[in-house]
């Protein structure tokens, strides 16, 4: 079978690395022009015919971005999916929306079978710890085009649309404090995630800001789901002597299983255990008690998020950078004491 050339062929043949080539490829603004030249000519040279946007070479667009996303069935996702196609839609993109199911496997999995010529760019939204994404970094290099939201890694310097979680947390576990809680417990997510990590930071903050101490046995890592949110309430409750009279939960999936877990213990929710969540799903105003929230600009968040990855196709000097958008404190009946 044939083989292809690629630009690991012409950064080798150079001496210079793959982001180098390729950014030269893409005629990007920190890229000498020297270097330009020698990428240009040494590509000529060895017949490299590329298979994705290379200003300078070939100027061919797909007018397709990926979308990488852990669900596609709970609120906020389907929101922040709205406002990409929203945009996309304005821009004559398609999307290709792919679901990792929270999954870290099938994560690297979809990102090691992208084509880079399959699509201009892609948006994600990571399950994997945020220091274990490098299988994003490699189609970096390749020159794809890429934006995280949301659930973004640390590790990867490129752009990221993502909410307030810090001052979110320090929000809702503030307003707990100023109801009267003063044992609260936080139920969050998969330990090491930026998002998680960020979420947790606020929760310890307001603690301390407020001369409360954090236990360590009250902080239980598990997954986004309301029945992890079940099972975390177990985790706290079952055959201890010291419980929690407040619940900061990492987001509204799991506040609702911890209310459901509450109820079947006959354990009034709001009078007896305070629960905040975090997102502003809507069936946060359906359950019984009705669920105090900090609500996420999800929608804005996939408005944005797209606006930056078509600006970084379309403009080869696009700096892009990290944005983040506040949340809101929505007061229901779950944090209200008699």
């Amino acid at each position: 079978m044939r083989r292809f050339t690629t630009i690991k062929d012409i950064a080798h043949a150079l001496g210079i690395s793959v982001a180098t080539v390729s950014r030269a490829l893409r005629n990007a603004y920190d890229v000498s022009s020297q270097t330009k030249q020698l990428v240009i000519e040494m590509a000529a040279k060895m017949n490299y015919k590329p298979n994705f946007n290379a200003t300078g070479l070939v100027k061919r667009s797909t007018h397709k971005i990926g979308v990488i996303i852990p669900a596609i069935t709970n609120y906020y996702f389907s929101t922040v999916i709205t406002g990409i196609q929203e945009i996309a839609q304005q821009n004559d993109y398609h999307l290709i929306l792919y679901i990792t199911n929270d999954s870290e496997e099938l994560e690297k999995k979809i990102v090691k079978d992208l084509s880079v010529s399959s699509m201009d760019g892609l948006l994600a939204c990571i399950c994997s710890p945020s220091d274990s994404c490098m299988h994003f970094q490699e189609l970096i290099e390749d020159g794809l085009p890429v934006v995280f939201f949301d659930r973004v890694p640390d590790e990867i310097k490129v752009s990221k649309v993502m909410q307030d979680d810090y001052n979110g947390a320090y929000m809702a576990v503030k307003h707990l404090i100023d109801r009267g809680y003063q044992n609260i417990a936080h139920i969050t997510g998969p330990k090491g995630g930026f998002l998680t990590e960020n979420r947790l930071q606020g929760y310890l903050n307001a603690l301390l800001d407020h001369g409360l101490s954090a236990k360590d046995d009250w902080i239980v890592y598990s997954g986004f789901s309301q029945k992890e949110g079940e099972t975390d309430i177990e985790t706290l409750f079952h055959g201890k002597d010291a419980v929690p009279d407040a619940i900061f939960a990492v987001n509204d999936r799991k506040a609702i299983g911890a209310i459901v877990a509450l109820k079947r213990k006959n354990i009034k929710v709001g009078q007896e255990v305070g629960v905040i969540g975090f997102t502003n799903d809507p069936i946060c105003e359906i359950i019984t008690p009705t669920l105090s929230t900090v609500a996420e600009p999800a929608y804005e968040i996939g408005i944005k998020c797209c606006q930056m990855l078509i600006k970084h196709i379309t403009k080869s000097n696009f700096k892009g950078n990290e944005v983040v958008l506040p949340g809101e404190l929505i007061i229901r009946e779950s944090t209200l004491r008699a």
